[in-house]
């Protein structure tokens, strides 16, 4: 029985990514997505999901919902430097006309999660992998509601490994490390994929060369462009010689949950402005809040990823 998602995103590279595994695997149904700033701003989030969508070409039309625009707290951040002005890389994809491949959802984000988790008590997987600005939002509007989720799966954290944004924190619990506590301190179940694991799981030259270019199809043409691979060069975007798939790995999670290593934890997030904000860290003598992946089969991952990227499950 396929399992139902939402996804909840900030869409830059590996956001996309992460959408192209779940819509390609059959062993997800993916409900709806949700809209929230992060990588970029959130217009650009917002056209990028269109885009994403017309290359997918999903059949379903899910639900796509606008969310917020800046975090509970402090000034927007983006991360054009890793993921383009325009969040996918300059990859070129024109957006299809509204409502062929979705369907605009009339409220908002959080409005879209305490909905579908009324309408299908335990029976939808939220899996978030941007800020937690929505998620909060929902929380502090229906609390009840948001327990109805089967399980909330979330991409964040930095829990015994430095940080990508600061040498303390994660990209998107530094966005709104608000949001990211109150979601965590507030009883849901919860798995949270942090950079302990995602960092096991890259793209690499040789698999671009081995696996990618050879496929010559709309996604492996995506995945090159998206993440500014240099065949020549033998890198990526910013002279980066891997490219992490933080997101893509919260959605594998939810997909072949055995294939992640989990240890439950108490993690909280550092609100307070100074050099630890947004620091996600275990603390002692508490109940436990979270199942964290800290360990993951990489072969494994890999090889799932890559077939449904390029094709070899897609069930469109």
């Amino acid at each position: 029985m396929n399992k139902k998602v939402i996804i909840d995103c900030d869409v830059g590279v590996d956001d996309a990514l992460a959408l192209i595994l779940a819509f390609g695997s059959p062993e997800l149904e993916v409900l709806g997505i949700a809209g929230v700033n992060g990588n970029v701003s959130l217009p650009k989030v917002m056209k990028n999901i269109e885009k994403v969508l017309t290359l997918i070409r999903p059949s379903n039309r899910p639900w796509v919902a606008r969310g917020a625009d800046r975090p509970l707290q402090g000034d927007p951040v983006h991360a054009e430097s890793l993921h383009g002005e325009d969040g996918l890389g300059g990859a070129q994809i024109q957006p299809e006309e509204a409502g062929r491949y979705w369907q605009v959802f009339p409220g908002a984000a959080e409005e879209l999660l305490i909905e579908m988790a009324r309408r299908y008590p335990a029976q939808i997987t939220l899996i978030a992998i941007g800020p937690l600005t929505n998620l909060a939002l929902a929380l502090q509007k229906d609390p009840e509601a948001m327990r109805q989720f089967n399980e909330i799966v979330v991409m964040g954290g930095a829990v015994r490994t430095r940080g990508n944004i600061t040498p303390h924190a994660e990209f998107n619990f530094y966005v709104d490390p608000l949001a990211a506590k109150i979601v965590l301190d507030s009883g849901l179940p919860g798995t949270l994929v942090p950079l302990d694991a995602t960092h096991q799981v890259p793209l690499t030259p040789e698999l671009m060369e081995e696996k990618v270019r050879p496929r010559q199809n709309s996604f492996s043409q995506f995945v090159i462009e998206a993440t500014g691979y240099e065949s020549g060069e033998g890198y990526f975007r910013g002279g980066r010689k891997a490219f992490y798939l933080h997101d893509p790995l919260a959605v594998g999670a939810v997909i072949q949950p055995e294939w992640v290593k989990k240890e439950k934890l108490s993690i909280s997030v550092e609100a307070k402005k100074g050099e630890f904000y947004g620091k996600s860290y275990e603390v002692s003598g508490r109940k436990t809040n979270a199942e964290v992946c800290l360990k993951v089969d990489r072969e494994k991952f890999l090889g799932l990823f890559l077939n449904s990227l390029l094709g070899e499950n897609r069930h469109l």
